[in-house]
């Protein structure tokens, strides 16, 4: 299969499911997709973004040569909201080397409290931060008032991660929204 190919050719699930398939455990061909992700046009770098997403949950170890440049590719506004809505999606399931942490961290935060952010992104950014305060419980306190500042502004989809989250504020109080 030619992975470039298969991404001009069609956008649906069963074709990025497919194109994934294909590439299965391949590192060879992970890099191929890999190199489309950071080098094509925009509706290839879209396409890629989701493909990306199902080959990593079956094959996670995959993305830790790449891992520090798509970090990256989460400070780039000129991305697609697709690209960071799937790069987040995965690392809400991976553990991320602690050298990365600290930028990942500052980078949710910003996406967070940013009102225009598109609100997967939002809730992907909120359950890395989740899993990263597990880990550094300094953050959660911020995490805390981060979320109940934003709470009167956002929609259904982040209230739900919110109130996931600010449970752990007082085992077994309710959130106040």
């Amino acid at each position: 299969m030619d992975i470039r190919q298969a991404l001009l050719t069609e956008h649906s699930r069963t074709q990025a499911i497919s194109i994934a398939a294909f590439i299965g455990n391949d590192p060879e061909r992970f890099r191929i997709l890999m190199d489309i992700f950071f080098h094509e046009k925009y509706r290839l770098v879209q396409r890629s973004a989701w493909v990306l997403s199902y080959a990593i949950k079956k094959h996670p170890s995959l993305i830790q040569p790449y891992l520090a440049q798509t970090i990256d590719l989460l400070i780039d506004g000129k991305q697609p909201d697709a690209v960071p809505r799937n790069i987040l999606r995965i690392l809400q399931t991976m553990d991320v080397p602690e050298a990365l942490q600290g930028k990942l961290m500052d980078i949710c935060f910003g996406y967070v409290q940013e009102p225009t952010t598109p609100i997967a992104i939002k809730a992907f950014a909120l359950t890395v931060l989740h899993n990263l305060s597990k880990q550094y419980p300094d953050i959660r306190q911020e995490l805390y008032t981060v979320i109940e500042e934003r709470l009167p502004y956002e929609s259904a989809a982040f209230l739900s991660r919110a109130r996931k989250i600010l449970k752990e504020k007082k085992p077994g109080a309710k959130p106040g929204f």
